[in-house]
């Protein structure tokens, strides 16, 4: 440490181990999925203590929850031209989910969705209270009968390219990928003009 570094303070080392946790916990849950996966081995993945897990989230369940706490951080897409609606959908989850996909928590979310009740009401909530309403800037009323189709379609891409690991699929750089899917996302996205307005639930 420099003359010029402070200490760290105990605020900033428990954020870092707390980090450090959540970090393990996403990779254990993405691997093993949540009935698999125990105390003693994310603590393990995270080099502390198992008790020290238990201090700061108390109880399995409280550590998913808080390691699957998600922000798709969507762009605003009431300012995206309509014609660029699809490409900056599928650019936006591409570009999350190819900077780590062994750590995003909504592809944790998605494996576990699969045999987990809990994790899949919470993806079902993520979508309807974030991808509804970013759609509805652009889309107005019909964003909410069109969601639904943009969200089997993102998650598809997810599912085939990270965690079934099609081949075929994985074989292809990001930019193959938006190019084959756009016209299949546009057309969900140019059918809002001609859907009724539609339940916002997914």
């Amino acid at each position: 440490m420099t003359s010029d570094e402070e200490p760290p303070t105990a605020a900033k080392r428990s954020d870092r181990t707390k980090a450090t946790i959540l970090s393990a916990a996403r990779r254990r849950f993405a691997a093993d999925g949540y009935e698999r996966t125990t105390i003693r081995a994310v603590a393990a993945d995270a080099a502390i203590d198992p008790s020290m897990v238990m201090r700061y989230f108390g109880s399995k369940e409280r550590l998913f929850d808080a390691a699957l706490t998600i922000d798709l951080r969507l762009p605003d897409l009431g300012a995206v031209a309509p014609q660029d609606l699809a490409r900056t959908l599928l650019r936006h989850f591409l570009d999350r989910w190819e900077s780590d996909p062994a750590d995003d928590a909504l592809l944790v979310l998605l494996r576990s969705a699969v045999t987990n009740e809990r994790a899949a009401l919470r993806m079902h909530e993520i979508f309807a209270t974030q991808v509804a309403p970013a759609l509805g800037a652009a889309l107005g009323p019909q964003a909410a009968a069109v969601a639904p189709v943009l969200t089997t379609q993102l998650l598809g891409l997810a599912l085939t390219r990270y965690l079934v690991r099609l081949p075929a699929v994985t074989a292809l750089t990001p930019e193959q990928l938006v190019d084959a899917l756009l016209p299949a996302v546009q057309a969900t996205v140019r059918s809002a003009g001609s859907r009724p307005p539609g339940p916002t639930t997914l």
